[in-house]
This record gives structure tokens, C-alpha cells and sequence, in this order.
């Protein structure tokens, strides 16, 4: 008979968080080459291995806290977000923050206020911005007429590569949002814009094939039970109408709905990062809330920000108010009275 406990049953649900992930993984390999792997690869033991340091320090068994397996998921949604040629020492900067810094500094797993992955994002997003928008091109991965592989990626991340001809600078550029952002202070419309873009339909560089298999993931999240519908719903649902009400008034200006949804971190921000059960909103309406107010944020930050995507900093804002949805949206109990 198999013992059930808590820590078991946490490990579960990380375990279906990280079969949920592979797809995006295989999108993201296939357009970028091998890069968000060998980061997962890099970042899991030195997740684990700071995670159990800290607790040890604290004199308490690690054990518990490495067969919960909250660590190596932090790695895999960091690395999920990062670059793909991004060099190996910001990325551990990166999950260092994370774990010590995001989790650890507040007492390990349930206390954390913030979700660790975005906080490792933001910390290397404004300490190098150049790094952190460098994403590699579908042209970009395509070396001397094959596709970037794993000796290749591997040099370039761990800045062992012989080859000038074949560096960062040579292979990467920047993301749809970013090169949209820029075309629209350069005064163009979004059809010339979009224009600019190269290789996608909807979102550019294949971004809404990576977006629609993350959203494949977050179905089988729901379907699992895993996470609720309420913040991955709340969240697209305010997305898409914001996004369509801006477009429908000045369409040269504003993007599609369509282009919205499938660009940058979207989806993988909707069913992998805002629904984190530690940090995000824990009652049914709360979670509309707090979803919602995500999904307002992006825009806004993305439309006259001056981050291109807005997914990380949208969620740590919201993660600083969740208390306060909380306290407000807590359900009524039966028979209770208002005060006055």
C-alpha cells in the first residue's frame, strides 16, 4: 500500500506542472534550437543544490524539500523563459535568485510571496537587458544551411565557440513584441510592422506555435484538475477584449487580439506562472480578479511600457496585491450578518 502524504502529494502535482511543460519544450527546441534545454539542464541541479544548502544552514532536512520537486520546476518555467543562447553564468544568477532570494529568504515553499521564476527573470532582465532580448531567429538557427544544434548552442552559451562567423550577434535579434514596439516609433502601422516580421502568421518567428503548445500543456493542467480555469481564462478573456477594444478604435496603432494571445510569454504566463497556488489569489472570484488584472497589465505595459513583454512584471504586481483580493473576495458564510 502506498503511504500518502503531503510531500508526495505536492510531488504529484509538480510531476503533471512538468509533463504539462514538455510541449512547449519540444516548440521551443525546434524553433530555437536546443538552448532552453541545456539552461533546464544547467539550472535543475543548481536549483536543488541551493535549495538544500539554505535549508541545510537552517539546520532542518533538506530531504522533503528536494522530493517535492518545487525546485527543478522553478528551473524549468525560468528556463522556459529565457533567451535561448543566453551565457550559462546569468542563467544560474538567475535561478540562484530564484530559490535563495524568492523562496528561501521567506521561509521555503508556501511562504513565498513572489513567484520565484519571475523574480530570477526581472532580476536578469534589468541587470542585462542586451542578453535578456537577444532571442534567436528562425533565420538565426539556421547555420551554413542546417539548423543550430546542441555543439553549436553549447558553444555559443558556454563561450567555448572557435567559429567568428557564428556568434550571438551573428544569430539572434529581437523578439516580435520588441521588433513591433520599434517599428511603431518609427512611425509605421501595424500591417507594416507585421510586415517587418518575418516567418510567422500571426505572431511572428514562430511565437504562436510556441504559445499554442504551451496552451496545449495548460488544457491538460486543467483537464487534471491541476490548476482551476479561473486565472488562465480571466487573464486571456481581459487580454483578448482590451486588446480588441484598442484595435477596433485605431488599428494602424494597436494589435490584434490574435497577436496578443500567441506572442511572447502569454500562455505560458496564463497556465504556468500566474497559477502558482502559493502567490496568486486563492478564492473564486479573487482568482477572476487577480487574472484579470494580469491580463490588463500586459497590455498596458506592453502597448506604452517599455518592456516589450509584460507577463513577469505583470504577475510580481499582482502577487504584491493578492492578500488584499483575498481579504475582499473571501465567500460569504452562510447565516452570516453584515456589520451595521
Amino acid at each position: 500500500m502506498i503511504k500518502t502524504t503531503a510531500d508526495s502529494t505536492t510531488a504529484r502535482e509538480m510531476l503533471k506542472v512538468i509533463a504539462a511543460l514538455i510541449p512547449g519544450y519540444i516548440a521551443l527546441s525546434l524553433i530555437f534550437g536546443p538552448g532552453a534545454l541545456i539552461h533546464a539542464a544547467i539550472m535543475i541541479p543548481v536549483a536543488m543544490l541551493a535549495e538544500a544548502t539554505i535549508i541545510w544552514m537552517r539546520s532542518r532536512s533538506a530531504v522533503p524539500a528536494i522530493k517535492d520537486l518545487s525546485a527543478p520546476l522553478t528551473a524549468l518555467l525560468l528556463a522556459a523563459a529565457l533567451p535561448p543562447l543566453l551565457p550559462w553564468w546569468m542563467a544560474i544568477v538567475g535561478i540562484l535568485f530564484a530559490i535563495i532570494i524568492a523562496k528561501q529568504l521567506y521561509g521555503g515553499l508556501g511562504q513565498n510571496p513572489f513567484n520565484p521564476a519571475m523574480v530570477g527573470y526581472v532580476i536578469l532582465l534589468v541587470s542585462f537587458p542586451l542578453e535578456m532580448t537577444s532571442w534567436l531567429t528562425p533565420a538565426g538557427a539556421i547555420v551554413g544551411g542546417d539548423t543550430i544544434g546542441f555543439i553549436q548552442s553549447a558553444e555559443i552559451i558556454f563561450g567555448t565557440i572557435e567559429n567568428p562567423s557564428i556568434t550571438i550577434d551573428g544569430v539572434t535579434g529581437a523578439t516580435p513584441l520588441d521588433a513591433m514596439k520599434t517599428a511603431l516609433y518609427q512611425g509605421l502601422t501595424i500591417s507594416e510592422g507585421i510586415k517587418e516580421i518575418s516567418n510567422g502568421v500571426l505572431a511572428g518567428s514562430g511565437w504562436e506555435i510556441i504559445n499554442l503548445t504551451f496552451l496545449i500543456g495548460g488544457i491538460y493542467l486543467i483537464a487534471s484538475r491541476t490548476i482551476s480555469w479561473h486565472i488562465p481564462v480571466s487573464m486571456l478573456v481581459a487580454l483578448l477584449i482590451i486588446s480588441a477594444l484598442f484595435n477596433t478604435v485605431d488599428p494602424d496603432r494597436y494589435s490584434t487580439p490574435l497577436y496578443h494571445l500567441l506572442s511572447g510569454g502569454t500562455m505560458l504566463g496564463a497556465f504556468f506562472i500566474a497559477t502558482d497556488p502559493v502567490t496568486a489569489s486563492t478564492t473564486p472570484r479573487g482568482r477572476i480578479w487577480f487574472g484579470a488584472c494580469i491580463g490588463i497589465l500586459i497590455y498596458t505595459i506592453r502597448s506604452w511600457g517599455g518592456y516589450p513583454d509584460a507577463v513577469a512584471f505583470s504577475v510580481l504586481l499582482l502577487n504584491m496585491f493578492t492578500p488584499l483580493i483575498d481579504h475582499f473576495t473571501q465567500p460569504k458564510i452562510y447565516g452570516e450578518r453584515d456589520n451595521g
